[in-house]
């Protein structure tokens, strides 16, 4: 039995292997291997039979078989029997040779059968295949690739055979004459031969130990003879490769002699391959090979072979790599093995052929030759150690090479050099300065090179190689630390090595802090041994100033203070306790800055001062930055500080001085960088501030003023730092040395009479003047207070105008460079602050201060009326606004003069433009315009009076009034501006009266309609400021607030972009404010000024001044009941004929007058208008809700009219049978447009909250009963048609319109909320479709329960009114509605329930299958609205559900669908009595609605039966087990249901079931799979599943796998294959004596069909469950 039947399962699995599914093919394979795995032999032997009967098999499908018989032998070689294995042998040799003609994929297949037999039946395979390969007879090609794996995979097996296949197969050599056949004897050669090699070095463990090399000498000679001398030279390249590949191993068992003879020949013969071939790692690897055999003989020969080898090994790796393949890399390495055999035995040679190659200036030798190097001294360490100087001297030439690729070779061999020892020999400086020099390369002249001709590292540059290369010698190399401490101090100060400062820094840091660890002397560097190093000064210079730029460079500003820090005994004793405490300081702030973090630092515990004198006492926030936002300003004064907190540490005079020498020194260093040198100039300054010798600072600053590069702007900003901030400690000295330049020759020379016809030197002179004349203004403005009042006018002032102005022969010449205008200016800006900060500024009295605001104004009035280009309208006026605050003050004219020049040159300007320079120029023009409201406020605060204000107004006016709104806005702005500054420094103190109130409100009130949103706000504003400024005037003090004015700026906020109807409602609404607060005697100076605004240019201010004026002066009209119609027909016919927009509000006021005496006609006459209404009968019906109580009386009638109608009638159209048409009626239609307009307005929404109920049930209802129809053919043409931009935008759909007005009411009404949750839900989308209104009333229903729960009661019963309704979808609506309301616990709190039960229960019995499930839906809805209730509803509740599942009026079983997921919800709330009555009837009535083709069936009665299973106790679970067993294999395989609710309903169900069956195991397994938060893998589940089912219950077997074989003809792909897999692990964990239980035939055969599927993935599972039944065999 067991073999005939493991014979059959293998026979069917062995058909299904022709399956043209790939993944089926493989899964046929694997059962036969699980086949295998239980009964190897007899699975072979079917197998055997299986191709020995099918000859015509074609061979892709036998070379499955045999691949699955390999796998088997594989893992149950040991135990097979030698019958057993002899069969497989024959099967294989006989596959194997059956065909001369080679298929590659069979014969391998074949082939490797015999090799996994022959890992324990070596000698049987042997003797099978050796019967193949008799003497004087070519073989077949796979018995020779056989033999070879063989000796691959079972060495000490197969050597002791390879004597007599050596004899055998060596005279064959010379019978093969094709290549095809002469590549596989190389092959098996090869293999031999290593096999061989391996077997003579493990001889220890080898079962033969008398093996010798000599063995085999002869036969291998014989080959290598045939292999050299003939085949090599072949055509063919894939021979030679096979022949190459054979020389290297064979070469190690040839005779020492003979190698020494073929040598001469072998190696030329291996090299000239090189040129024959692309790819040469076989040729590298074998002439490897070759090498080694011929070192271990030391053979003579090679020495003259030497240069040949060299020749060809360096062409090899210096030919341009084209690929980064693995085999191309592996070439590479397998040549520069070769160069390791050689450098080992002929060092001098092979550096006497490689370093003269150094000197060419071809890129690809030099590269290739420096790749060599560096790999011998890595490589051949030992061999090299003598020749290190030969090495470094030859390395002079790579050094100066510019080539990319030779730079990053040279980099790569110092680099190995470092590590040797290399550097340590006299040169090794020169290799040292190389990679510091490389490590300065610009970033920028550093492109990437990448593809796929570049090796790995040339991705990186050159400078990131050398600047890692750098780091990783200075930390990593012990041997390096005094070859380059302290060498590389030398390239700190020069400027060539900028660049390379923060590699350098971070190496010398680290060598420093290795060399204080070791107890090194306090000093690190003696500059008495080392006379080249830059001085403490030089280097103390260098690191200050390169800090100033700190994320340059790869962050060299922390990397120059921490270089600073570690050196601080080197620079001065005394510094280092200060630095451990100030430089870290700085280091974390920098770390702030690029972190994005806020550090806190207590920076005046240091005692640290700024410029200006000591930080305030407290904590110092230091702001989020980072790189790009770093503020220069701020650093440069922290470091500033810290160097002036170091030389007051120092305090020695010498040391100061020379630091400042050395200082001086360095300025053209920095030419390049601006930047730093302007910061360099700051440090001077300091420093000389710190010296106390006066010689020395004049020195100095002669000096300074004599070399500075003065065309450039920088330079000349850093040198008037410079001599500011020496001012602060030697004023006189610095005005002296100022006036003696000016006094100097070189000075005279560049001003002289001849330069005024040279460009160039006037150019030159220029920039002279300008940079004296700023160093007089930082003078100024650093020099301490009470020194400056002195000077300022007979020296500051004086020589800053002599540098100004010049005078050629006797006539005053005025200068035309801007950049020197802006200089005078910036500089009396300094000069007028430093008087002003002076606390003798108010007795100082400035002679020459109407000269200098003269001259600022002829600055300005020299600027381009058009265009806005240069600062100087800015500075200048800045110039103004300190010179006016100065005494003695200006006359009035010349105040006029100021004001309206200034005005005029900035409010004449363009408006802004777009552009590239745009944000530039808008920045210039925000300060300009900043610096012009300065100065007139300045002015202004000097005649504090109404007179004053309203002469500032006067020059405002005409650009106030101008035709320009960019004039007007710019206009009101700086009127706000001004009276801001008024309100706020006013001072009253007498009642006086503010007699020109009226006249300035007149001005400024017009513009609150002004067209640009700006200025209306500024106009409110200025209102706003003159009321209260009015306020001050009657006594009110600076605090008070008064409720009228303030109401201006709730409603200046209105006026950013208000519509027409808004702003002048506005502007009525100002209007009142200022009637309220204007004094009487004002109000006709403010009607005056008013009627001139009516003919203002913007037509909006002309309205506004007609809002206002009418405000004042209003008067009321009345309305005559028989005119009502006529009234309304007129005003709406005005309405179409009119563009003007204040005729609206008046005919809306007028409508609403009428209406509140003649409501009712009012309504009846709009609803006559035509349909749609156009935009201004809407705006009409709007006007209705103004009064609440009109708004009341207008919603009744409405409500009136559209329940007066019927709401659609019926129209049949020609056809007989057809359904009838519903189309709307006109009445109804139209009252629900209007009460969508009246309910849109604000003002409504007391007369909605009143009539709330009605509306609602009404409005629903509209909606319901609208769904579907149609609109009559005449209105359906009109809004087709119609173009009319006055008709309203909104639908005249009979349903849109009905849902609309919902949606409006219940917002008006306050149920924001449930608008809300209805459109996140897309409820009112639902309710205007056939389809989803029934949705979209429960979404209603659910958001008025959850968010308007008070509003229900009237609702309710409003709504259970209509349920006996004749419109079936009335019924429908209502019905869905109070169902949806027991879901909530409302009803419940609200006492609604009993009447809703009652409610539903009247409608079971409805002829409306529709009604009676949604009443089945309600009555459900009771276990999540109100759960305690169901036990005492309990028997009426189920009743209703069993009724529901017995419904037999429903075709489409709705109601059962309805009644089951009811029953879902109620089951574990009832009494268990209650339930146990229907318990067994609901589990049969459902069963079939497991496997029902629709989705929601199934998920209902697969849940329910779940829940049936939880609430099922103890006394009915004996009943019920029968259900939970029965229905245990659908739902397993439902899991693999392709509708996701489904299979989640299976693992809600299964883990329901589980504790019925009452195993532990299960239950466990249950829970870890099926928990709904996580995937599960469901065939671990499955099997699982099956492995504690046949523990546990092995009686169910039988029943299980024929509830599956029901399921093999699911119309479910998923289901269908899980089916037998399902069966499958059954079978698995099964235990054979219930083997009885199954009907193997049966099963055999439907799993045989189920081969048969279209589906692969259900092949597949048949083929997988058809290995396992071999359990049962």
């Amino acid at each position: 039995m067991t073999w005939s039947y493991v014979k059959k399962l293998s026979f069917t699995l062995l058909d299904a292997i022709t399956d043209k599914d790939p993944m089926v093919q493989e899964q046929v394979c694997s059962s036969l291997c699980s086949l295998g795995e239980a009964q190897p032999q007899e699975t072979l032997h079917a197998c055997e039979e299986y191709l020995r009967h099918h000859d015509k098999l074609a061979h892709p499908y036998r070379t499955m078989i045999l691949r699955a018989m390999e796998m088997i032998l594989s893992s149950h070689i040991h135990e097979l029997d030698k019958d057993t294995a002899s069969i497989v042998i024959l099967l294989a040799c006989s596959e194997m040779t059956r065909t001369k003609e080679l298929s590659c994929e069979w014969q391998q297949a074949a082939s490797s059968v015999l090799v996994a037999v022959g890992k324990h039946f070596v000698n049987q395979v042997m003797e099978e295949v050796l019967i193949r390969f008799q003497p004087g007879i070519l073989p077949h090609c796979s018995v020779l690739q056989t033999l070879a794996s063989l000796s691959v995979s079972n060495a000490f097996g197969m050597v002791p055979f390879l004597p007599s296949i050596l004899s055998t197969m060596i005279p064959m050599l010379s019978m093969a004459k094709q290549d095809t056949l002469r590549v596989v004897f190389c092959c098996a050669l090869q293999h031999f031969s290593e096999s061989t090699l391996e077997y003579l070095a493990n001889l220890d463990q080898a079962p033969d130990p008398t093996v010798r090399k000599d063995t085999f000498a002869a036969d291998i000679v014989g080959a290598y003879d045939i292999l050299f001398h003939h085949w090599l030279q072949s055509r063919d390249a894939k021979l030679r490769l096979a022949v190459v590949s054979a020389l290297g191993p064979m070469s190690h068992l040839l005779p020492s002699e003979k190698l020494e003879e073929q040598l001469p020949k072998l190696l030329p013969g291996v090299l000239g391959l090189y040129k024959k071939h692309a790819e040469t790692f076989q040729i590298s690897k074998s002439l490897g090979q070759i090498l080694e055999a011929a070192v271990s003989v030391s053979s003579r020969t090679l020495d003259v072979q030497l240069d040949v080898l060299l020749v060809a090994l360096h062409s090899q790796i210096c030919v341009p790599v084209e690929s980064s393949s693995p085999l191309v890399m592996s070439s590479q390495k397998e040549v520069l093995r070769c160069f390791t055999v050689l450098a080992c035995c002929s060092p001098d040679r092979l550096l006497a052929f490689l370093l003269p190659k150094l000197d060419t200036s071809n890129e690809r030798l030099r590269v290739g030759t420096l790749q060599i190097l560096r790999h011998i001294i890595n490589s051949a360490a030992a061999h090299m150690e003598a020749k290190k100087p030969f090495i470094l001297s030859s390395m002079r030439l790579p050094l100066l090479d510019t080539n990319t690729k030779v730079k990053r070779a040279v980099v790569q061999v110092i680099s190995a050099m470092a590590h040797h020892g290399y550097l340590e020999q006299p040169g090794g400086e020169v290799m040292v300065e190389y990679i510091v020099q490389q490590c300065a390369l610009p970033p920028e002249q550093e492109p990437e090179q990448s593809g796929a001709d570049c090796e790995g590292l040339v991705t990186d540059s050159v400078r990131a190689v050398s600047v890692r290369t750098l780091y990783l010698v200075s930390t990593t190399v012990d041997r390096m630390s005094d070859v380059l401490w302290p060498y590389l101090l030398e390239f700190l100060t020069p400027a060539r090595f900028t660049t390379a400062l923060t590699p350098l820094c971070r190496s010398l840091v680290h060598l420093a802090l290795k060399r204080q660890e070791t107890g090194a002397d306090a000093f690190l560097v003696h500059y008495d041994k080392h006379a080249n190093l830059p001085s403490p000064y030089a280097v103390t210079t260098r690191l200050l100033v390169v800090s100033s730029s700190p994320y340059l460079g790869d962050g060299r500003g922390a990397a120059a203070l921490r270089l600073l820090k570690v050196m601080h005994r080197d620079i001065h004793p005394l510094l280092g306790q200060r630095w451990e405490k100030t430089v870290p300081l700085l280091l974390e702030y920098l770390d702030a800055l690029r972190d994005g973090e806020v550090l806190v630092i207590h920076l005046c515990m240091l005692g640290w001062t700024c410029l200006d004198g000591p930080w305030p006492t407290g904590w110092l926030v230091i702001s989020e930055h980072t790189e790009e936002s770093l503020s220069l300003k701020e650093w440069e004064e922290k470091l500033l500080v810290f160097l002036r907190d170091t030389l007051t540490v120092v305090s020695d005079n010498t040391w100061i001085c020379q630091l400042s020498l050395e200082m001086c020194k360095q300025l053209p260093c920095y030419n390049g960088t601006p930047q730093e040198k302007n910061f360099l100039y700051k440090c001077i300054g300091t420093t000389l501030g710190a010296a106390s010798s006066k010689e020395v600072v004049r020195k100095h600053l002669q000096e300074l003023l004599e070399t500075a590069r003065y065309q450039e702007d920088t330079e000349r900003e850093g040198l008037a730092c410079c001599l500011g901030i020496c001012a602060i400690t030697h004023l006189e000295d610095t005005l002296a040395q100022l006036q003696d330049f000016v006094k100097s020759d070189m000075f005279r020379k560049s001003i002289g009479i001849f330069s005024i016809f040279k460009d160039r030197s006037e150019h030159e002179a220029e920039r002279v003047k300008s940079a004296l004349i700023l160093c007089y203004g930082h003078v100024a403005a650093q020099a301490p207070r009470e020194l400056v009042l002195a000077r300022v006018e007979s020296d500051i002032l004086r020589n800053m105008y002599q540098c100004f102005s010049t005078k050629v022969l006797g006539i005053k010449v005025e200068t035309k460079d801007p950049a020197l205008k802006l200089c005078l200016i910036q500089s009396l800006c300094m000069v007028s602050q430093a008087i002003c900060s002076s606390t003798q500024a108010s007795s100082f009295h400035f002679s020459r201060k109407a000269e200098l605001v003269a001259q600022m104004m002829e600055f300005i009035r020299m600027e381009p009326p058009d265009c806005l280009r240069t600062p100087i309208r800015k500075k200048a006026m800045l110039a103004c606004m300190y010179l006016v605050n100065l005494e003695p003050a200006l006359e009035e004219q010349a105040q006029a003069d100021v004001i309206h020049g200034c005005l005029h040159s900035v409010m004449a300007l363009p408006a802004e433009s777009e552009g590239e320079d745009g944000a530039c120029q808008k920045t210039l023009y925000l300060d300009t315009v900043r610096a012009l409201e300065d100065l007139l406020t300045s002015l202004l605060q000097r005649n504090m009076t109404p007179q004053g204000l309203q002469i500032m107004v006067e020059h405002l006016s005409p650009w106030i009034k101008s035709p320009r709104g960019h004039e007007r806005a710019r206009a009101l702005g700086l009127g706000a501006c001004l009276l801001q500054f008024f309100l706020g420094h006013l001072h009253v103190s007498a009642l006086v009266p503010f007699h020109n109130l009226g006249l300035l409100v007149g001005l400024f009130s017009p513009r609150c309609a002004d067209m640009w949103p700006a200025t209306r706000q500024e106009a409110v504003g200025c209102v706003y400021s003159l009321l209260y400024l009015q306020l001050g005037y009657e006594g009110f003090s600076r605090d008070y607030r008064d409720d009228v004015a303030e109401r201006l700026l709730s409603l200046r906020d209105g006026l950013v972009h208000p519509d027409p109807t808004i702003l002048f409602h506005t502007c009525h609404s100002i209007a009142q404010v200022i009637a309220k607060r204007l004094p009487p005697d004002q109000l006709i100076s403010f009607l005056l000024t008013m009627f001139e605004s009516l003919g203002d240019p913007d037509k909006n201010c002309s309205r506004a001044a007609t809002v206002m004026v009418n405000c004042l002066l209003k008067e009321r009209g009345n309305m005559l009941l028989e005119k009502v119609p006529e009234i309304v027909s007129v005003l709406r016919a005005k309405l179409r004929d009119t563009q003007e927009e204040h005729v609206l509000p008046a005919a809306q006021h007028s409508i609403y007058l009428l209406a509140s005496q003649h409501c009712e006609a009012v309504v009846s006459s709009l609803l006559g208008s035509p349909l749609p209404f156009d935009s201004h009968t809407c705006a009409l019906w709007r006007a209705l809700a103004v009064e609440p109580g009109l708004a009341t009386q207008v919603l009744g009638l409405l409500l009136e009219k559209l329940s007066r109608d019927v709401p659609f009638k019926e129209s049949r159209t020609f056809l007989l049978g057809s359904t009838p048409d519903r189309v709307a009626t006109l009445l109804p239609l139209a009252a629900t447009c209007a009460l969508h307009e009246v309910v849109s307005a604000p003002s409504s929404g007391s007369a909605v909250l009143e009539l709330y109920p009605q509306l609602f049930v009404e409005l629903l209802l509209r909606v319901s009963c609208t769904v579907g129809v149609q609109l009559p053919r005449s209105l359906l043409g009109k809004e087709r048609k119609s173009t009319n931009p006055a008709l309203a935008t909104r639908s005249l759909e009979p349903c849109s319109s009905a849902v609309d007005t919902l949606q409006t009411m219940m917002l008006r009404g306050g149920n924001e909320d449930v608008v809300q949750c209805m459109e996140l839900k897309g409820g009112w989308e639902l309710l205007r479709t056939s389809t989803g209104h029934e949705d979209g009333v429960t979404h209603l229903a659910s958001a008025m329960a959850k968010c308007a729960g008070p509003r229900l009661p009237p609702v309710m019963k409003a709504l259970a009114c209509t349920q006996s309704s004749v419109y079936e979808i009335q019924r429908v609506t209502s019905t869905a509605f109070l169902a949806e309301l027991l879901s909530s616990n409302v009803v419940n709190d609200l006492m609604l329930l009993e009447p809703l039960l009652e409610s539903l229960a009247a409608r079971q019995k409805d002829s409306s299958a529709s009604v009676r499930r949604l009443v089945l839906r309600g009555l459900a809805n009771i276990a999540s609205g109100s759960p305690d209730k169901v036990r005492a509803h309990g028997p009426q509740l189920l009743t209703a559900m069993i009724s529901g599942l017995d419904d037999g009026d429903d075709p489409h079983s709705l109601v059962a669908l309805e009644a089951m997921v009811g029953l879902a919800r109620l089951l574990d709330l009832v009494e268990p009595w209650d339930l146990r009555l229907v318990l067994l009837h609901t589990a049969i009535r459902i069963r079939p609605f497991f496997d029902s083709e629709r989705v929601e069936f199934r998920t209902a009665s697969i849940r329910l039966f779940g829940h049936l299973n939880k609430v099922c106790h103890k006394d009915c679970e004996d009943v019920f087990l029968e259900q939970v067993v029965g229905g245990l294999v659908p739902l397993l395989l439902h899991l693999q249901d392709p509708q996701s609710p489904v299979a989640m309903a299976c693992r809600f169900a299964l883990c329901m079931c589980v504790p019925h069956l009452e195993c532990v195991e299960l239950a466990a397994a249950f829970q870890k799979h099926l928990q709904e938060d996580r995937s599960m893998h469901f065939g671990e589940f499955l099997n699982s599943t099956c492995k504690h089912l046949m523990h546990h219950f092995p009686d169910l077997l039988g029943r299980l796998v024929s509830t599956n074989l029901f399921y093999f003809k699911s119309s479910w792909d998923d289901v269908r294959a899980a089916a037998p897999m399902f069966i499958g692990f059954l079978v698995l964990h099964a235990e054979p004596e219930h083997r009885a239980q199954v009907d193997l035939e049966q099963l055999t055969a439907a799993l045989q069909l189920l081969l048969r599927d279209p589906v692969p993935g259900v092949r597949e599972k048949a083929a997988e469950t058809l290995g396992r039944l071999v359990k049962f065999a």
